[in-house]
């Protein structure tokens, strides 16, 4: 059964007919939408060619637990998800950024996190949640690795660009205002992304392009987060489970 949705969501999230799918696993339509279904038993053999077809497809996972004298925190993540959340660090502001990066990134995010103040939870969140990516993402192989997305939210335009590459490295331009985020120091969005970034061993040019009110810079940032997060880690069936680089593989 967790095979069955595994492959729901690939075709799901890449767009693919019966029919291309079939073709990509080596069967007939007609037994793949039996299998899809439930209406036929799923053989060997079909598990082994869908596997070689779309490698990965069950293992991008992680639990992730960090307690240090600062905070205590406990994450999973499914990158295959469907945009699913539940998220309480205490920071209302930051449960709000979250929930829209996990939406739509199209991840499955659970988090719970407490801590003695803003700055050191933030940052472990950040830490927590990069190193977590890496460990769902294991060799990288088949991901599309490179995603970028622009969104507007009323007043503010904001745009993302990333590469999983596995060199962490970060170019912010987040011109903000100290305005209308709820006691939320906005210096914490700039220290959260640089701290996932390092973890998750990803390229992060982040950019707000112009706005007036900060919540709506923010929102637009981590919803343009998210988009590229998803086109970035989206499986590519024609890589046939290999590294996207000339190199052969990306740098753990």
């Amino acid at each position: 059964m967790e095979l069955v949705e595994s492959l729901k969501e690939i075709q799901r999230k890449n767009g693919y007919t019966d029919q291309q799918m079939a073709e990509r696993i080596g069967c007939s339509r007609p037994y793949y939408n039996q299998i899809i279904a439930g209406k036929a038993t799923m053989g060997p053999l079909f598990r082994l060619k869908a596997n070689k077809a779309f490698p990965l497809m069950a293992t991008r996972t992680s639990l992730f637990k960090r307690k240090t004298r600062e905070t205590d925190i406990n994450l999973e993540l499914n990158i295959d998800g469907s945009g699913q959340w539940e998220i309480n660090t205490g920071i209302k502001m930051f449960d709000h950024l979250l929930s829209q990066l996990a939406q739509h990134g199209r991840f499955d995010l659970k988090l719970s996190a407490n801590g003695d103040d803003q700055h050191h939870l933030v940052e472990d969140v950040g830490i927590c949640l990069g190193k977590a990516l890496g460990e769902a993402l294991g060799e990288k192989r088949s991901i599309v690795r490179m995603g970028d997305a622009s969104v507007p939210m009323d007043d503010a335009l904001a745009a993302v660009a990333v590469d999983i590459s596995g060199r962490g490295y970060t170019v912010l331009e987040l011109p903000f205002s100290d305005n209308d985020m709820a006691g939320f120091a906005t210096d914490l969005i700039r220290h959260f992304l640089e701290s996932f970034t390092i973890e998750a061993r990803l390229n992060l040019h982040a950019r707000i392009l112009y706005g007036i009110n900060d919540h709506h810079k923010a929102e637009a940032l981590f919803k343009a987060l998210g988009r590229a997060l998803d086109m970035a880690t989206a499986i590519d069936p024609r890589l046939s489970g290999k590294s996207p680089s000339t190199k052969g593989l990306l740098e753990d």
